[in-house]
């Protein structure tokens, strides 16, 4: 979604008693079927509409900055209603525009390559964005070198996540329209009507007076959009403005203008994003469109006051998501708070991701890379509901039936998971057989399971370890299972470790066996810290690792029990 770049003028938008609420989840009316899931909710108003076919669902986005997990919100969002659409039988096309015709207003801090590497400014050409403050996206060269411009590189990165999370998105260029001549007739109506075009948008703004008109050119000269068109004249073939090449607000700072005077076609140029927004509704037939609060209090109003009064067109169905953090907070690039949705695919299974854009939108949410292992143990639980093995509410049997089947590719009873804990500590061994003779000892592989499923089960292995390494977490260590590392113990460090040996040989839980790691260290006066620190040189050649009982608890019982014995 393109960001409003005059919500800071000044003026709240004028409440309207006729307007449509955005808060479509929010707003859920009592005389409306409860649905289990949400998508099915806003896909009933869609229904209502009596939409002709395909039905299009509309997402988009400026390109600024690093397209990461938190830009991929408007397209799961859009992506489960249109699948809920598809799954009553109608033809859906889920659409997303690059609103890359709007103008750098400011530099990023950060950016990232074709692969998802993060990199600063100071890293790639800057000059090239610095040099094209105020141009289109797509008059920027590419930074990277390796797209045709700023803005197209934004965009291929876009495409690569939403491929990556198998949603169909078609992304449409604005830039393309415009030059193609697809917005030329919307852009002609509006100057057409611009008197009442500008008495729609000045109940919003403050900055639109009696010489307002909704349409920026780029000026010929210097290649920066400009707010300042002179006069405008329809009649001519193609149609054309005059303009001033003047200063642009940019927040904090202003972007000079060079003073050109020159003319422009209405391919050079763009509608404003308060008209362009709704303009874009009317050309792609839009039907349903997802956006972040901001815009609900900003421009939503406006948006669908321009739609009906002067396009005289419907808006679309509105439904406001709430925006999710990143442990704990906001998403910023220039704070380094982001990630990518092709890192995030390197901890997790795809299924599981989708099952997290899956929850009620309109709820506030944290996306934790720490806490990561309680997500996948959460969707590992939202599967077995779905087959039937473990005991549920009402509640989330009826969320995982309808569900489900949109997560996944294809529902196979046959799966395995493994616990994603487990999974962490398989991978602290490189041998791949290693891994799945553990895991099938430990009774989470089945002795008839297929072979893809035991493939798919030991993926995860590969991710849990990424994740343990990115995290540096408990889990970050190298287990030594091939041979004992080198050690010499007291005697009575010997006998404490026998004790341990006997304990877990009887079978306990991971809060008992770490309870009896003190307790045998007091029976035989041996230092709890000193018997911590026998424990990590025994397993992992280490004077310190993860919390010990729990990771004892974890690995397959024979070797722990063998290894605190020193027999192998």
């Amino acid at each position: 979604m393109s960001p409003d770049t005059d919500a800071e003028d000044g003026t709240a938008d004028a409440p309207d008693p006729d307007a449509i609420s955005p808060y479509t989840l929010q707003d859920d009316g009592a005389d409306e079927t409860r649905h289990a899931f949400w998508a099915d909710t806003v896909a009933d108003r869609v229904e209502d509409r009596d939409p002709e076919e395909p039905i299009v669902v509309k997402g988009g986005i400026s390109p600024s900055g690093v397209p990461h997990l938190g830009n991929v919100n408007e397209i799961m969002r859009g992506y489960f209603v249109a699948e809920v659409l598809r799954d009553r039988g109608y033809d859906v096309r889920q659409v997303f525009t690059a609103d890359d015709r709007d103008p750098l207003r400011k530099l990023p801090r950060t950016l990232c390559d074709l692969e998802g590497n993060l990199v600063d400014l100071g890293d790639v050409d800057a000059g090239a964005l610095g040099r094209n403050l105020g141009a289109p996206y797509t008059d920027i060269p590419d930074p990277f070198g390796c797209c045709d411009s700023y803005g197209d590189h934004f965009s291929n990165i876009i495409q690569d996540s939403a491929d990556a999370v198998g949603v169909p998105i078609d992304l449409v260029s604005n830039t393309e329209r415009y030059e193609s001549g697809g917005f030329e007739d919307v852009t002609r109506f509006v100057l057409e009507h611009r008197d009442r075009a500008r008495e729609v948008l000045s109940q919003y703004q403050d900055k639109v007076d009696e010489e307002y008109v909704p349409f920026n050119p780029i000026c010929e000269e210097c290649g920066k959009i400009t707010e300042t068109v002179t006069s405008v004249d329809l009649q001519t073939e193609p149609p054309t403005v005059d303009y001033e090449c003047t200063d642009m607000d940019a927040g904090d700072r202003t972007i000079e203008g060079c003073g050109h005077e020159g003319t422009a076609t209405l391919r050079e140029g763009k509608l404003p994003w308060r008209f362009e927004w709704p303009a874009q509704w009317q050309l792609l037939d839009v039907d349903f469109e997802p956006f972040g609060k901001d815009h609900a209090e900003g421009s939503w109003p406006s948006g669908q006051d321009v739609a009906q009064n002067v396009l005289e067109i419907e808006p679309p169905v509105p439904m406001v998501y709430e925006w999710f953090t990143l442990e704990n907070e906001p998403f910023s690039s220039s704070a380094g708070n982001v990630i990518l949705v092709s890192d995030v695919l390197e901890l997790l299974e795809p299924e599981v991701l989708r099952y997290f854009f899956a929850k009620d939108p309109s709820k506030a949410r944290d996306f934790s890379i720490e806490r990561l292992d309680q997500l996948v143990d959460e969707f590992d639980r939202f599967e077995a509901i779905y087959f039937g093995e473990v005991e549920a509410s009402e509640d989330e049997t009826a969320f995982a039936e309808r569900v489900y089947p949109f997560v996944v590719e294809e529902p196979r009873e046959d799966r395995i998971r493994l616990p994603y804990t487990f999974a962490a500590v398989l991978g602290m061994t490189d041998d791949p057989d290693l891994r799945e003779e553990i895991a099938r000892r430990e009774g989470h592989i089945p002795e008839d399971a297929p072979e893809w499923a035991v493939e798919g089960a030991l993926e995860r292995v590969e991710q849990a370890r990424n994740w343990a390494r990115r995290t540096e977490n408990a889990f970050d260590y190298e287990l030594k299972r091939t041979e004992i590392p080198t050690h010499e113990f007291e005697a009575e460090t010997e006998a404490a470790l026998e004790d341990l040996a006997n304990f877990i040989e009887e079978g306990h839980d991971p809060d008992e066996i770490q309870g009896e790691i003190y307790e045998a260290a007091k029976r035989h006066d041996v230092g709890v810290g000193d018997f911590f620190g026998a424990g990590y040189r025994l397993f992992f050649d280490e004077e310190q690792g993860p919390k010990l009982g729990p990771f004892l608890a974890k690995v397959d019982r024979e070797f722990v029990v063998d290894r605190l014995r020193r027999e192998r």
